[in-house]
């Protein structure tokens, strides 16, 4: 089955950033889907927009009143409520990217194909509450990402996370 990724540019600073961005983000999302060759589903919706937006939608369904770089919100998987069997929602803030990135001297490139790879593991049932899954998912990031051409994100991190 093919699984769509719909991707949404909401602000332009993405595109200045990176004439690029849309291929990025589809490159990273189909590197994860490629790797879940079982998924069940129909598509993402990726959205590339500003601090503000991602705020409103930190606060609104996480009740956490501030801008973070990415939000996952999967689909409900029961067919009666998601009748089309879509995966889920991404949607990244391009601010909070930018600054990350410049502070862990990489490339807005390599972050935000981090950060979309992340996300859609989210959509997959990936967390990263405990150590253990932590490990595993940030071991899936690293092959995927790998796979990109993006070096390892979490090199030199010595906390992990």
């Amino acid at each position: 089955m093919t699984i769509t990724v719909d991707i949404e540019i909401e602000d332009q600073a993405w595109l200045a950033a990176a004439e690029d961005a849309e291929v990025l983000v589809w490159r990273a999302a189909q590197a994860v889907l490629d790797a879940h060759e079982d998924i069940v589903g129909q598509g993402i919706v990726i959205l590339l927009t500003d601090d503000d937006s991602v705020q409103v939608l930190n606060r609104d369904f996480r009740q956490k009143d501030y801008a973070t770089n990415v939000l996952s919100f999967p689909a409900p998987r029961d067919p009666l409520v998601n009748p089309e069997g879509q995966i889920g929602d991404i949607a990244l803030a391009y601010g909070v990217c930018a600054r990350e990135a410049a502070e862990q001297g990489k490339p807005l490139a390599h972050h935000l194909q981090h950060l979309v790879a992340h996300g859609v593991l989210h959509l997959l049932g990936y967390d990263h509450e405990s150590d253990d899954e932590a490990e595993a998912m940030e071991a899936l990031e690293r092959e995927i990402l790998a796979g990109l051409d993006v070096p390892d994100p979490y090199a030199g991190d010595e906390e992990g996370r």
